[in-house]
C-alpha cells in the first residue's frame, strides 16, 4: 500500500468534505516549510505564526503536539520534503455563518522537496512586474490566509521559464511582495522591506531575515517601496521557507551581479537550519 501523501485530523486520508470551509471560502490559514533529517524547519516560528494566524480569523489552533505527531508520521513515511499545514473552520452548511459547534479541520501535507536550477540561488533569477494589484485589507494583513486568489491569477500571467517569479504592487504602485515570495532590497547601508499592513503575507524566512540583519546591525526599514526603488538598490532579493534566499540579476533591463549581503544572509540562514 502506497503511504498516504496527507493527513486529515491526524488520519491517513487524501479527501476532506466538500462542505469544509477550506474548499467553500478558502476560510483557513496555512504554513509551509521544510523538513530535513526529521527535523521541521523553523518550527517555533511557523507554529508561533500559525497560532497568530489562527487567532486573528478567531480560528481554535490545533495544539504544538498534534502537528508535531503529524509531521513526524509524515516524515517516517516519506522522508525529507516539504509539509504544507492547514487548519480551517471545519465542515459546515451553506451560507457565512460560522458552524455550531465549530470543528476545525486540521490537514498536513507531505511533497516532494522541489528541484530548482542551482543556479537561482548562486546567480539569481530573473522577475517581473505583475499587472495584478492587490487589493487593500488591513484585517488579512500579513496573514497566510487559503483564499489565495490574487496570486493564482498573477502567476497565470507569464509563461516565460525565464522568468522565476512576478512582483506584486498595491492598487498605490507600491511594490508589496512576489507571487510567492517576500522581497527585500538593500541600499545605502540599509536593509528595505514592504511595509505588509494592507496586504501581503508577512513569511517565516522574511522574519528570519529581519532578526539577523540586526544582528548584523544593518539598519531595517520597513516602509512604501516603489519599483524605481528597486532598481535603484545595490542588491534585491527573494525569500520564502522553501526557497531559503534567491537574489534577483534581472528586473526590467536592470541587471545586478550576485551581492555581498544577500550571499552572507543565506549562508547565516543555512547556519540556524544545520
Amino acid at each position: 500500500m502506497t503511504p498516504a501523501l496527507a493527513l486529515i485530523n491526524g488520519k491517513a486520508d487524501p479527501c476532506i468534505s466538500p462542505l469544509d470551509r477550506a474548499a467553500m471560502y478558502g476560510d483557513g490559514v496555512f504554513r509551509t516549510l521544510k523538513m530535513l533529517s526529521g527535523k521541521p524547519l523553523a518550527w517555533d516560528i511557523h507554529y508561533r505564526k500559525l497560532a497568530s494566524d489562527c487567532a486573528a480569523l478567531f480560528l481554535p489552533c490545533p495544539t504544538e503536539a498534534e502537528f508535531i505527531n503529524d509531521i513526524q508520521c509524515l516524515f517516517a513515511a516519506h522522508g525529507d520534503g516539504v509539509i504544507k499545514l492547514v487548519i480551517s473552520r471545519g465542515v459546515g452548511q451553506r451560507g457565512y455563518a460560522q458552524p455550531d459547534p465549530l470543528i476545525p479541520t486540521r490537514m498536513a501535507i507531505h511533497s516532494p522537496l522541489p528541484i530548482y536550477p542551482a543556479d537561482y540561488a548562486v546567480n539569481g533569477v530573473k522577475v517581473r512586474v505583475c499587472d495584478l494589484r492587490l487589493s487593500a485589507q488591513p484585517l488579512l494583513a500579513g496573514i497566510k490566509h487559503l483564499n489565495r486568489l490574487e496570486n493564482v491569477l498573477a502567476r497565470l500571467e507569464w509563461d516565460d521559464p525565464d522568468i522565476a517569479e512576478g512582483l506584486l504592487l498595491d492598487a498605490g504602485g507600491s511594490v508589496v511582495e512576489g507571487t510567492m515570495s517576500n522581497l527585500f532590497a538593500y541600499a545605502g547601508g540599509e536593509l528595505f522591506t514592504p511595509d505588509l499592513s494592507c496586504c501581503g503575507v508577512a513569511g517565516v524566512q522574511r522574519e528570519r531575515i529581519m532578526f539577523l540583519a540586526e544582528t548584523l546591525g544593518i539598519k531595517l526599514v520597513v516602509g512604501s517601496l516603489k519599483v524605481e526603488s528597486l532598481l535603484a538598490a545595490q542588491e534585491l532579493f527573494l525569500c520564502n521557507s522553501v526557497i531559503d534566499i534567491w537574489p534577483i540579476r534581472q528586473l526590467q533591463e536592470k541587471i545586478w551581479a550576485p551581492g555581498h549581503l544577500t550571499h552572507q544572509l543565506r549562508e547565516m540562514l543555512r547556519k540556524l537550519d544545520d
